[in-house]
């Protein structure tokens, strides 16, 4: 196949999930495919057979092909390049009888078919309402579980659930590739503090943990301990890897589901109990615990002494909500609702 070459391009239609066009330059003439990604590189990438090249496409790659067959219901190709250079592109069915066309390489073919059932058992706190961050590209879409999805800007992660209108737990997807990028770039961090601002939060990867060992674009070691430093630093958000797309949605599932049911149980007495105070301006519960007031010390007192406490800072909180004044849900109150409370004398501790 001499002077042939394989050609990726920008999709220009702008409303196709299907960003990218390949032409796979066959002996009997070009196919042309829309695909969902450039390469398969973490999981199959779904295609549609399209039936022209645009004059107008935007190039983005062009590589010399050193073999393209076909053979049966599937091409495959090999590029003149040293490292993702052998795929396969197989015509299939689906569910229904539906034609659908895969591109996949020899590892993502292996990685989807972990040999295992997802479950179609409801969760723990019964069928989901789960919230999709609005700019998650490419969303689960949670078909083989019991939920219903709507989207919606979240505060934190990427999928959560919400608790009489505030977001108690989220999920955060990423592929072994935007993770890696996301630690090195130094975000990662910042990302996990965000979550863990949430009662309960977790990091779900769509790869195995051995695939970190595997990495060629960077050093697996200096993956491995940066995961290692960020699960230290925030030790209540696990970070998860789950081998396939499939898998991982089916955790988060189960985690979302799980945290639901923990955090329904606890009626608003029960947070403030418990150090659980709501933020309604930003979205989100706090599960800072407070600490113990500290020890009267004999004496003239001053007004910062004459002030509540930590003790009773989720009670001035919850009476600052309760009347109309805007608090945050951490950090110290305002002189002016601390003065509020004081001056509305004990029926406010009632």
């Amino acid at each position: 196949m001499t002077g042939a070459e394989f050609v990726i391009a920008r999709n220009p239609d702008p409303d196709s999930t299907l960003r990218f066009l390949i032409r796979v330059p066959l002996e009997s003439g070009a196919v042309v495919l829309k695909a969902r990604d450039s390469w398969p590189r973490t999981a199959k990438v779904f295609c549609h057979q399209e039936t022209t090249w645009p004059d107008d496409a935007e190039i983005l790659e062009r590589v010399p092909v050193r073999s393209c067959v076909r053979r049966g219901a599937a091409i495959d190709l090999v590029l003149a390049r040293g490292r993702e250079n052998r795929s396969q592109i197989v015509f299939t069915r689906i569910r229904g009888g539906r034609e659908a066309i895969f591109w996949q390489t020899a590892r993502t073919a292996k990685q989807a078919k972990p040999n295992v059932g997802i479950p179609h058992r409801r969760s723990v706190a019964g069928a989901l309402n789960i919230v999709v961050d609005s700019h998650e590209q490419y969303p689960w879409r949670f078909a083989d579980q019991q939920a219903t999805t709507e989207r919606r800007a979240l505060v934190a992660g990427d999928y959560g659930v919400e608790l009489d209108g505030v977001l108690v737990a989220s999920v955060e997807r990423k592929s072994l590739t935007d993770l890696v990028a996301t630690l090195l770039g130094g975000r990662l961090r910042y990302l996990l503090a965000d979550l863990a601002a949430l009662p309960r939060a977790a990091l779900v990867v769509e790869e195995r943990w051995s695939s970190v060992f595997r990495l060629e674009r960077a050093r697996p070691a200096v993956v491995a301990d940066g995961l290692a430093e960020a699960q230290v630093r925030f030790p209540s958000v696990p970070i998860v890897f789950c081998e396939t797309r499939p898998l991982a949605q089916e955790w988060a599932y189960r985690f979302l589901g799980a945290a639901l049911a923990e955090l329904s149980s606890h009626s608003a007495a029960d947070a403030l109990a418990s150090g659980l105070t709501l933020a309604p301006e930003a979205g989100l519960w706090s599960d800072r615990k407070v600490e113990a007031p500290p020890a009267k010390r004999r004496g003239r007192s001053s007004p910062e002494a004459s002030a509540p406490q930590s003790a009773d800072a989720a009670i001035v909180r919850a009476w600052a909500v309760a009347n109309g004044f805007t608090v945050s849900a951490r950090g110290r109150l305002a002189a002016e609702v601390q003065q509020a409370f004081q001056a509305a004398g004990p029926q406010a501790r009632a």
